[in-house]
């Protein structure tokens, strides 16, 4: 099936996006908010830039990534390589200590250790939020050399004269943070309610010198790796070993969500799963990409490297929400963009800022083909908004670019997907959301309570926004269809309280189907 889209409209048409979502306490998950850095929801954006200065900044961001990629994934003792420089594209709220001090920092699949800057400052970098100071904190405990946590760092420790277990990160940007590991209680806001979701003893770094690359309205980093002292690690058993994300494009004012324990469960009709591959270094999250699909030419994956001379070797790709743009190994991407070129009847044109090779100009609608990405058990259609992106007005450009042995799935292609890791399980799930284009509407179906919680997001966020929402629902029963109209929702708190009652008195927990349109 082709797609044909006018690539002006979408980009600035204010749709509705289903996001994941939680109103319960950890043992029924959470979930949390997180901001794309160039979104008008970011401290991080910069409102005197352009979009399109602040997409090429993304672009190049990118790049940076992969090459410390690279660096990390050649090196066979991976305590021994640089850190993924803390660029990431994602930012998330969270409160550190007792009582709790908030904490902005940058969300990073590609990075273990959460730490954020402390006093004494021996040298810190400018920050606008309080920098935390650990003698006002009553659960703040420093670690010894001989803890667990202190011998996990490998060769980023050393033993401070007082028996104090001290990290040292410098990062591939020439960005540094060093200071003491100790443990702390970590706070979550819930996106959808007031509740608050707290972890005590949480393994953080506190950075007393810190400095490089890093902007003065955030706060540190929020390691969501798959290393043992990652935030995800730590939580362990008490999420299940879950978590889920989807994104929004930047361009839209509403953010993207990130949920935690039983509601990151990604499960039901329309569902598809592969397997997560451990390799080290142990920090990325590996996927094996077979083949993609143009229309109905497959294109298959291929690699110079040696290990893939006999064909796909397992864990050949990294899912990455900090890299922006999918990185493909040279000789694989060649191959793909001759497949594109031949099924696109489009007028050639270059990318104005030289970055992106295949491009074209988009003064008329743009045919753009059926994109399937064939991951190893799993096949995923992939939307326009995933595989192209507008760099000008008149000008789109094909949104992966070649590289030399590696492989990044990043977070365009991941946009308008629920995507779920599923640790103890060891898989990766994908379940594709349905945006309409041409209505200002969101359709989903529902199994579970997290999908359930994930209509009610949207909805919340078109609330804020100032829209009315006509709320409809259909239950099947024994092949039997009812449907009926729940009513205009126009205050948060009618979402809050209301909402909630009527899907629970109305639908109870059978399977359904939920539709809502803007009035």
């Amino acid at each position: 099936m082709e797609t044909q889209m006018n690539w002006l409209c979408y980009l600035l048409f204010p749709c509705l996006f289903i996001c994941f979502s939680s109103i319960s306490a950890l043992q029924e998950g959470f979930t949390i908010d997180l901001i794309h850095r160039d979104s008008s929801l970011s401290p991080l954006q910069n409102p005197s830039k352009t979009k399109w200065a602040r997409l090429a900044e993304a672009f190049h961001r990118s790049t940076s990534r992969v090459d410390r990629f690279r660096g990390a994934s050649d090196t066979l003792d991976a305590a021994h390589s640089s850190a993924i420089p803390a660029n990431g594209e994602y930012l998330m709220n969270l409160s550190i200590g007792t009582p709790p001090v908030r904490l902005l920092g940058i969300a990073d699949t590609g990075s273990d250790l959460t730490w954020t800057q402390c006093q004494p400052c021996l040298q810190c970098y400018v920050q606008r939020l309080p920098i935390f100071d650990p003698k006002q904190s009553s659960t703040f405990k420093a670690l010894s050399c001989q803890s667990t946590a202190c011998y996990n760092l490998d060769s980023r420790s050393t033993c401070a004269d007082d028996g104090i277990c001290a990290y040292v990160y410098a990062y591939g940007d020439q960005s540094h943070t060093f200071g003491e590991l100790a443990t702390e209680t970590l706070t979550f806001d819930s996106a959808i309610t007031s509740r608050k979701t707290s972890f005590p003893e949480m393994v953080i770094g506190c950075g007393h010198d810190n400095g490089g690359t890093f902007n003065d309205r955030g706060s540190g980093l929020i390691g969501l790796g798959g290393g043992r002292l990652s935030l995800i690690s730590q939580m362990g058993d008490s999420i299940g070993g879950k978590f889920s994300h989807c994104l929004v494009p930047f361009s839209e004012t509403t953010s993207s969500k990130m949920s935690f324990g039983s509601d990151a469960q990604v499960t039901g009709a329309g569902v598809v799963s592969t397997p997560l591959v451990k390799k080290d270094p142990g920090t990325f999250y590996y996927l094996t990409l077979e083949s993609i699909s143009v229309r109905n030419e497959r294109v298959a994956y291929k690699s110079s490297s040696l290990e893939d001379l006999g064909g796909v070797v397992e864990g050949n790709i990294i899912i990455d929400s900090g890299t922006t743009l999918t990185i493909l190994p040279e000789e694989f991407y060649v191959d793909l963009e001759a497949a594109l070129d031949k099924a696109i009847s489009g007028e050639r044109a270059d990318d104005p800022e030289g970055f992106l090779n295949l491009c074209y100009r988009s003064a008329d609608d743009l045919d753009v083909p059926t994109i399937t990405a064939h991951f190893s058990g799993a096949e995923i259609e992939l939307k326009p908004i995933n595989t192209f992106i507008q760099v000008q007005e008149d000008v789109v450009c094909f949104a992966m670019i070649p590289a030399k042995e590696i492989a990044i799935f990043g977070n365009l292609a991941q946009i308008d997907f629920l995507v779920g890791y599923d640790l103890e399980e060891g898989k990766f799930c994908f379940f594709a959301l349905r945006r309409s284009e041409d209505q200002k509407e969101i359709r989903t179906s529902f199994i579970s309570s997290s999908r359930r919680h994930a209509l009610e997001s949207a909805i919340m966020d078109a609330v804020k926004a100032g829209k009315r929402m006509k709320i409809s629902a259909t239950k099947r029963r024994a092949g039997i269809k009812e449907r009926g109209r729940i009513g205009l929702i126009e205050e948060r708190h009618d979402l809050q309280t209301e909402w909630k009652q009527r899907m629970l008195r109305e639908l109870g927990t059978r399977k359904i189907a939920i539709e809502a349109k803007e009035e």
